[in-house]
């Protein structure tokens, strides 16, 4: 798939990702080993985008399940297209189609509709689809250990039409926020990556690579704020798509460096609760323009 790890990282740079070794590392792993990957970190610092930007290196179809509590196997594997199936019962009333004929008809898989792990596993392309199982924590547990069953074989037993088996093995990569600690079983299938807040000149270089038309002073100022406001008790803590939206609000506002009235008009962009605002103005932007007076 890549020659090198150095080769992944240029590919994925080409897609405006800037990924540090350590991805690199695990992703080159992943696509060599197929084996899926479990990326965990604060809401905000990448994990989705991860997949996203490997279905485009790789040209492959990308299949996106939202995990959510409740989440159950009919929303995740499949369910019968009733109204298509009730439609066609409707159709044979009065023939002289034996009912066993009917019932083998109406369970094919032309009433059948796949949902994300089935669409995964029965693509029918030439390339291997990328599978984001998202926010995993957020599921059951009873949902985990069925999911456990799926990685493990890639294979799944529909009663009505037997056992179907993936032709080529999805890339598979699962994110949690970790509101619950996922069990360590599912964990042992993958490969483990904690995505942490990005450094200064880490997070610098994806705004300017992100943002072509930013300046340097205001991208500077941008992120030496966002760290800064990671260094507070926030109940919310900013995320790298935070940086980004805020640095597009100051983009679209013209501003070409900042000053108080221009962040805490912009706070919006930042902090998703009142409270974050509130203590973000009182104590925040007054410290922190004290600080990076100047630059």
């Amino acid at each position: 798939m890549f020659d090198s790890i150095e080769n992944l990282q240029e590919e994925l740079r080409k897609q405006n990702y800037i990924a540090d070794r350590t991805l690199a590392t695990t992703l080159y792993l992943s696509t060599a080993m197929k084996k899926p990957i479990f990326l965990e970190g604060e809401a905000g610092v990448g994990k989705t985008d991860v997949a996203k930007v490997l279905a485009q290196i790789t040209d492959s179809k990308l299949i996106r399940l939202q995990c959510y509590e409740g989440l159950d196997v009919n929303t995740s594997l499949y369910e019968w297209n009733y109204a298509k199936q009730l439609l066609r019962i409707k159709m044979e009333e009065g023939s002289k189609r034996a009912r066993e004929a009917l019932e083998e008809t109406i369970f094919s898989s032309e009433f059948l509709i796949a949902r994300p792990l089935l669409e995964a596993i029965q693509d029918g392309n030439e390339k291997s689809p990328v599978l984001l199982i998202d926010e995993v924590d957020r599921s059951d547990e009873e949902f985990e250990a069925f999911l456990l069953e799926v990685l493990a074989d890639f294979q799944i037993s529909i009663p009505e039409i037997g056992t179907i088996t993936a032709k080529h093995k999805p890339y598979v990569i699962l994110t949690s926020n970790r509101t619950r600690d996922v069990h360590d079983a599912l964990k042992r299938r993958c490969l483990y990556l904690w995505i942490d807040y990005p450094t200064f000149e880490k997070e610098l270089e994806i705004v300017t690579v992100k943002m072509p038309g930013i300046g340097e002073s205001l991208a500077r100022q941008i992120c030496n704020f966002m760290q800064g406001f990671r260094e507070v008790d926030f109940y919310k803590k900013p995320g790298i798509a935070e940086t980004l939206d805020w640095a597009s609000a100051l983009v679209t506002l013209h501003k070409k460096d900042l000053d108080s009235d221009a962040v805490n008009e912009t706070l919006g962009a930042i902090f998703k609760y009142q409270e974050d605002v509130i203590r973000a103005k009182e104590e925040a932007v007054p410290m922190l323009m004290s600080r990076y007076a100047g630059e």
